[in-house]
């Protein structure tokens, strides 16, 4: 008896080392492309703020304007977007529940009846006789099954941990793509307050002029009425008028397709917008971190979700590189099986299976080559994306940050400008209280001033879509809990 049991222990071990070698080999993993240099993470020594710091994380509330807070907060909520993309959220949530319970042991109630006419002429020849003192009574059987089955897939390989991995790191993108699109929402949406608020002051500067040049319409009319002056004038007078009353409803205009761009990002009905009163343009609180470096991969939501899908794609290559390892499950049942159903659940129909498997690929026609293959090219373009991302999101807050001091220059000279345009205005404003010239001239002075301040404000607008572009540049307060680590296998 021993030998026997040495003889099939010596074949069990010879027929493993036979077949083992004859499974599939890996012939095309390829290889891994490199993340992007620390030193490509990094501003040009010339640009820098006179503030320096990354943005909060409720940035916003900084200008202290509760419209622009409500209409965040109500477009955080609301916005079609932002539902989107919590939905995708709670999906790969569901997606990493379903992998997981692939690796757990898997239960069923199992029943079944089958009316059978057996064959006289199969295997089961004998039992379509009709004899039953030989137990037989063909060639009709109703036959009934009734048990638990259960089956469990052991992972020595590693695949379905992999697999799960994977899983875990799309809802982590997924985690930090939710992110940004909050990013994303409330930077429109304050670009687009701002701009209506900034046309709002706009138009006061505009109605400003409108004064003026109605009052020069009405001057020169009367003059051109007695005979004082050529008609040439007035008409002159009366096409500045028109122009500016032009950029009046221009700019009118502009505030309702603003407001209805706005409505339609914050996800509000045709009555769903509170209406936006007039406020102060803040000044500027842009501010610009000294050095970016890796800290921007952990500020920037949207570097992180493509750093979570980078790698998850080093997990499906884990699991692919597995699948050319035997794969071991163990199957098994219990319950009653009986050819008559009087005696399904008597002690004699009882049912017990245990039954272990193995799965050993060895010639697949090249087919786990070609999906490792895939896996590993979908990866490194993964890693391209991510790299070129990087280099975009550096860019961003390179030209963001240059702009912005550009601006300030421009804004300073701007006021300048204002100042020795306000002078010759109070000259001739003197000279007018004095008696020396007239109330048209006086008004028709502040023209060239109002002008300027348009130019002012234009440069302020510009400002504070910069800072704000500059905001979403560095991740708008977004830091990431644990930062992901890219290492290729």
């Amino acid at each position: 008896m021993r030998d026997w049991q040495w003889r099939r222990r010596f074949l069990c071990v010879a027929w493993m080392s036979f077949v083992l070698p004859g499974c599939a080999l890996i012939h095309h993993n390829g290889t891994p492309y490199t993340e992007i240099a620390p030193e490509q993470i990094n501003l040009a020594s010339d640009i820098h703020l006179a503030h320096d710091g990354w943005p909060a994380a409720r940035w916003w509330t900084r200008y202290r304007d509760a419209q622009l807070d409500a209409l965040i907060d109500q477009a955080l909520a609301n916005a079609p977007t932002m539902v989107i993309a919590r939905t995708r959220v709670s999906q790969a949530r569901s997606d990493v529940a379903l992998v997981a319970a692939g690796s757990n042991l898997q239960m069923a109630a199992l029943a079944s009846l089958d009316r059978t006419r057996v064959s006289a002429n199969g295997f089961l020849g004998p039992f379509a006789k009709n004899e039953p003192e030989l137990g037989l009574t063909g060639p009709w059987y109703t036959e009934g099954i009734v048990g638990l089955g259960a089956s469990l897939d052991i992972d020595l390989w590693g695949k379905q941990r992999a697999q799960i991995a994977a899983s875990l790191g799309v809802s982590n993108a997924r985690l930090a793509e939710a992110s940004a699109v909050e990013l994303e929402i409330s930077t429109d949406v304050a670009t687009l307050y701002y701009g209506i608020q900034t046309t709002y002051q706009l138009i006061d500067l505009l109605n400003e002029s409108d004064e003026v040049a109605v009052f020069a319409v009405q001057a020169h009319e009367a003059r051109a009425g007695r005979g004082l002056e050529a008609r040439t004038q007035l008409e002159e007078a009366r096409a500045q008028q028109l122009g500016i009353e032009r950029q009046i409803v221009a700019a009118q205009g502009q505030i309702k397709q603003l407001r209805e761009s706005l409505r339609a990002l914050v996800g509000a009905g045709p009555d769903g917008l509170a209406a936006i009163e007039p406020v102060a343009l803040p000044g500027s609180q842009a501010a610009l971190p000294v050095t970016l470096s890796y800290e921007l991969l952990a500020r920037r939501p949207d570097l992180q979700a493509m750093r979570w899908y980078v790698e998850a794609s080093f997990s499906r290559i884990d699991a692919a590189k597995a699948a050319f390892y035997p794969s071991f499950d163990i199957k098994a049942f219990f319950g009653f099986n009986a050819l008559h159903l009087a005696d399904l659940f008597t002690h004699a129909s009882q049912q017990i299976n245990l039954i272990p498997g193995l799965t050993l690929p060895i010639f697949d026609g090249g087919r786990l080559n070609a999906n490792l293959s895939g896996v590993r090219e979908g990866s490194n373009l993964l890693i391209e994306q991510y790299n070129q991302a990087v280099l975009n999101a550096v860019r961003d807050v390179a030209q963001t940050g240059s702009r912005l001091q550009a601006l300030d220059a421009e804004t300073g000279l701007q006021k300048q400008r204002i100042e020795s345009v306000a002078f010759a205005r109070d000259s001739v404003e003197a000279h007018y209280q004095r008696g020396l010239t007239n109330r048209l001239a006086a008004l028709e002075a502040r023209q060239p001033v109002i002008a300027e301040q348009v130019a002012l404000l234009t440069l302020n607008g510009q400002i504070l879509s910069q800072e704000i572009a500059l905001t979403k540049a560095l991740g708008g307060g977004y830091r990431a809990d644990a930062p992901v680590e890219l290492k290729p296998r």
